[in-house]
């Protein structure tokens, strides 16, 4: 991300720090709070921002599994494909793909024998899906 913009510098912050305050974005990119609020509306109206997360260490989980899925999709069907993928509840997000896989999923489930449930029952059943990767996530390192 360029940070000398003021676009930039409030936008770093808030990739360091989702949850900052108005105040505290201020005082970290060096403008004043109603420029921030001003450019915080603009980028969400713009969709730049299109929300706020936290970052999860999958191992302190309890009761809970994550999976990156890669996905494949028949050309033909990624519309319909794409739209059931985003319905699914375990779906937790959705990306496209210039790498191996037309799709990656982020996928959560109670453990993995659920996560292997939810690939095997609910990814792989949708019209349009060939075939599906899943890379269970051990620890967080950065």
């Amino acid at each position: 991300m360029e940070t000398t913009s003021t676009e930039g510098r409030i936008l770093a912050v808030l990739e360091q720090d989702a949850q900052a305050s108005y105040a505290e974005i201020a005082d970290r990119a060096d403008v004043s709070k109603p420029t921030v609020r001003k450019y915080i509306q603009k980028l969400e109206s713009d969709g730049v921002i299109v929300g706020y997360s936290a970052d999860v260490d999958p191992k302190k989980l309890s009761g809970q599994s994550i999976a990156f899925v890669g996905i494949d999709v028949a050309s033909e069907r990624y519309v319909e494909a794409t739209r059931a993928l985003k319905a699914l509840e375990p779906v937790e997000s959705l990306y496209s793909s210039s790498g191996d896989h037309m799709l990656m999923a982020e996928v959560r489930a109670a453990d993995g024998d659920a996560l292997g449930d939810v690939i095997a029952e609910e990814i792989l059943s949708i019209d349009g899906v060939t075939a599906a990767h899943p890379s269970f996530l051990q620890e967080r390192l950065k």
